[in-house]
């Protein structure tokens, strides 16, 4: 049986980590998700998701840092307003877990990315009476290979700003 999922964005975060001054992780979030899953219960390999990501909403607790990543520096919000992802193959690789592999888009940049996910977990009615599901998702990328390559050289040797990203992904469904 196949059904359709929309993403809540109310009950889902997508976070990223990088090496500051290779010293220590400095995380960030955006607020603006939005997608579908399109779940085959019945062979999971027929499943699809597509999402999508306000790049303006980047907050990382810091607005000089925040405005530093909308700027053409960084994800050039104005130029390109979203980062999106779109499955092009999911498959079963463990009881609970499961590799999404698809399309990731950054700064107009498009590569191919594999997520390792955790769920979905079983569907559960809300006080509402909607039926809602969850996953979190995980994957690595080299931020240069979609075109952020800005950085800056330390004093002391090394860079500013890491080039591997982990990109986290909690979010909640509710069927359409």
């Amino acid at each position: 049986m196949t059904t359709t999922w929309n993403l809540d964005p109310a009950h889902s975060t997508a976070e990223f980590k990088v090496k500051h001054m290779m010293i220590t992780n400095v995380k960030g979030q955006f607020t603006g998700l939005t997608g579908a899953l399109t779940l085959d219960e019945g062979d999971i390999a027929n499943s699809k998701v597509e999402a999508a990501i306000d790049a303006s909403t980047v907050n990382t607790r810091e607005p000089q840092r925040d405005a530093h990543l909308r700027s053409a520096d960084f994800f050039d919000v104005e130029k390109y307003p979203s980062l999106q992802f779109r499955s092009t193959g999911v498959k079963r690789t463990g009881e609970d877990e499961v590799a999404a592999t698809g399309e990731l888009t950054i700064h107009g940049v498009t590569r191919e990315v594999v997520f390792k996910v955790e769920g979905p977990t079983p569907p559960a009615k809300d006080p509402w009476g909607s039926t809602r599901i969850g996953l979190s998702a995980v994957t690595k990328i080299n931020r240069k290979d979609f075109g952020l390559t800005w950085n800056a050289a330390l004093e002391t040797g090394g860079i500013l700003v890491g080039e591997e990203v982990t990109i986290t992904l909690d979010v909640e469904f509710v069927k359409a």
